[in-house]
């Protein structure tokens, strides 16, 4: 069990990284800049600590947001940027990240009782 949640983590964390290099890459003339790579270690350190690692999908449908205010809404931001890009650039990791949601979404409804 816990090989799975290192796996995930891991695989959380590479996809954070392209995400954020990814935009970095397309909007800062250094690359990479120390505001991209202080967001990086920050939402590393943030998934490392998780305690709902093993059951949760996206930090967004968690109930418990563990990043402070500026560093949640800059992620928003990169995340917005590079998540279409991500089709393009890397379409295995889009590809779980797609997987991902419906599970999410099937889960919930299933939660509800809603068929």
């Amino acid at each position: 069990m816990r090989k799975h949640i290192t796996k995930k983590r891991d695989q959380e964390k590479q996809t954070i990284r392209f995400m954020i290099d990814l935009y970095c890459h397309k909007h800062h003339k250094e690359h990479p800049c120390q505001e991209c790579e202080d967001l990086y270690a920050y939402a590393s350190k943030r998934i490392e600590h998780c305690p709902f690692m093993e059951t949760k999908t996206f930090c967004s449908s968690c109930k418990v947001h563990c990043y402070r205010k500026e560093q949640r809404d800059k992620i928003k931001e990169v995340m917005r940027f590079s998540g279409p890009y991500m089709l393009l650039y890397h379409p295995l990791m889009a590809l779980r990240h797609m997987i991902n949601t419906s599970k999410q979404h099937w889960e919930k409804r299933k939660t509800k009782g809603v068929s």
